[in-house]
């Protein structure tokens, strides 16, 4: 079996060399390992220390496209060199390279196809309560989702199965953390959580440039992939709640006019009625139609999976 182990980079020159230093090259159950880079555009010489420090394999933008994008690169670029099992860190050296063994071990027992490793949240220093806080709320939200039990949603140290990878889909520009789980959760594909160490911080987070741009990022990633994963309960939801207080109001023009006997005014209210009733029934009719959408949109991943898994297959001969 061959592992890749993976690492998205944007200008990491300085702390590349400590994080590759800390990776094994012979791990119990694997026959070849091999070290991947992400290049997303980065200034500095990150690909050129990359090289000299052995890594195996590069991939390189020559624009920063974001950390999603280049998650979805760093997996395909895996299989393509073929990979059984691919191993995701940072390039920060946040998570201990020496869990790398406990992420695969259910892999490899085949009781998983995804491993994901879980932080000591509560006990990372250099993590702000407001940060703590809010990874708690990502990962409650994402496990009421996904129907899992991921702890730590947001942790980026995982590994993945062949199988798992070929069915990876991440629409999500700004992170693939959370969007990963919950199509896992909606696929069928077990997930395992392992706890894990961290080392101390060698840079601040890029993805957390400042709270309220954090808290509003994740807020719109959580609500978008809500949308595209739950389409119909999201619309029926809104659709519902226009129509009711809309009902509500109606009912309320009716009992002031014919049982109270006050015949005057209250026009304002059966409009008002109205334009709630009208929007809650169009919002309806959206939901049905979002879940056709979705309906098909999975039998096109469905036709994706088994294309890749062909080309992957012819590769191979």
């Amino acid at each position: 079996m061959k592992l890749i182990i993976q690492i998205p980079c944007l200008n990491e020159a300085k702390s590349l060399p400590i994080t590759l230093r800390a990776l094994p090259r012979k791990i119990k159950g694997f026959k070849k390992i091999e070290w991947l880079i992400i290049d997303d555009g980065s200034t500095d010489e990150t690909s050129k220390v990359a090289k000299s420090l052995g890594v195996d394999h590069i991939v390189r933008f020559s624009k920063t496209k974001g950390l999603a994008q280049g998650f979805m690169a760093g997996i395909e670029a895996c299989l393509r060199h073929g990979a059984d099992v691919i191993v995701n860190t940072d390039a920060d050296n946040q998570y201990n390279a020496k869990n790398i063994p406990d992420l695969l071990k259910p892999i490899l027992e085949k009781k998983a196809d995804i491993v994901i490793g879980t932080r000591p949240i509560q006990n990372i220093e250099h993590f702000s309560f407001s940060k703590k806080k809010l990874q708690q709320i990502g990962s409650w939200v994402v496990k009421l989702l996904s129907n899992t039990s991921v702890e730590d949603a947001p942790s980026g140290f995982r590994a993945f199965s062949k199988n798992a990878a070929l069915r990876l889909n991440v629409f999500n520009s700004y992170t693939y953390t959370l969007e990963t789980i919950i199509q896992a959760g909606h696929k069928n594909i077990t997930i395992a959580t392992v706890p894990i160490a961290v080392n101390k911080e060698m840079r601040p987070s890029r993805l957390l440039k400042s709270m309220p741009s954090y808290i509003k990022k994740s807020i719109t990633t959580i609500v978008r992939i809500f949308i595209v994963y739950r389409p119909f309960r999201f619309f029926m939801s809104i659709g519902i709640t226009l129509f009711s207080f809309g009902l509500l109001i109606g009912l309320r023009y009716i009992f002031l006019k014919y049982v109270s006997q006050d015949g005057q005014g209250h026009i304002q209210s059966l409009i008002l009625s109205s334009i709630f009733i009208g929007m809650g029934f169009q919002t309806m009719m959206i939901a049905f139609i979002a879940d056709l959408i979705a309906v098909n949109r999975k039998l096109l991943e469905d036709i994706q999976y088994k294309a890749r898994k062909e080309e992957l297959s012819k590769k191979e001969f």
